[in-house]
């Protein structure tokens, strides 16, 4: 998308494109999306108004290139949070953790733009994303559920989408905290905390390690 697939004429591009997009991200997490002037993005990304329009296109199309580029990379980095442990509870806390790292990343505003922008921008395009994201997130926790089903590790009538759900709902809480000013040292230990409680029984006992 606006990206020139020949460039053998003129001065090559003084910027690379995946980090101006970071750069990019970084002035929505800030500001929001309606906060964001293309001054802002020109002085924020490092790249000259002309080859913004004609590299990027205009402040829609670099958010949803920025949201499409930050999705992909925190997807990978929660998978591998959820899919590395070789337990359940210690997979579904570094999924936590990961969601508070991600929040409080040094250098960028706290919070998320999947969680904390994107969802205030009144475009079609952007909300269907979202609500992509949030589906392929629920398939990869239940999905960790289930291997923990085949593992012994939770019983087999275990509410697997219920509870993914919340694990879900427990990340983008811990998100909001983030921006709110909540300590990093706080979240992480909360984190923790609610990979226990989401893998507390009906009864509301804890399952037990087999």
């Amino acid at each position: 998308m606006f990206q020139n697939s020949e460039r053998s004429r003129g001065r090559p591009r003084s910027f690379d494109e995946r980090d101006a997009l970071e750069k990019a991200t970084r002035v929505f997490r800030s500001k929001g999306y309606d906060g964001v002037t293309i001054d802002d993005l020109v002085a924020g990304m490092g790249v000259g108004r002309p080859s913004l329009y004609s590299v990027f296109g205009d402040k829609r199309t670099i958010f949803l290139r920025a949201l499409r580029a930050y999705a992909e990379a925190k997807g990978a980095r929660a998978a591998k949070a959820l899919f590395s442990p070789p337990t359940l509870r210690d997979a579904l806390a570094g999924f936590l953790r990961n969601a508070v790292e991600t929040a409080t990343e040094e250098g960028s505003a706290p919070g998320c733009l999947l969680v904390c922008v994107a969802p205030l921008v009144d475009d079609t395009e952007v909300r269907q994303f979202l609500q992509d994201a949030v589906a392929a997130g629920l398939a990869l926790v239940e999905r960790r559920f289930c291997d923990g089903i085949d593992a012994g590790e939770v019983p087999p009538d275990f509410p697997v989408a219920t509870r993914a759900s919340q694990v879900l709902d427990l990340g983008r809480g811990l998100t909001m905290r983030a921006q709110m000013g909540t300590p990093r040292k706080t979240l992480l230990r909360d984190a923790e905390e609610a990979a226990d409680l989401v893998l507390l029984s009906r009864s509301g006992n804890a399952v037990q390690d087999r």
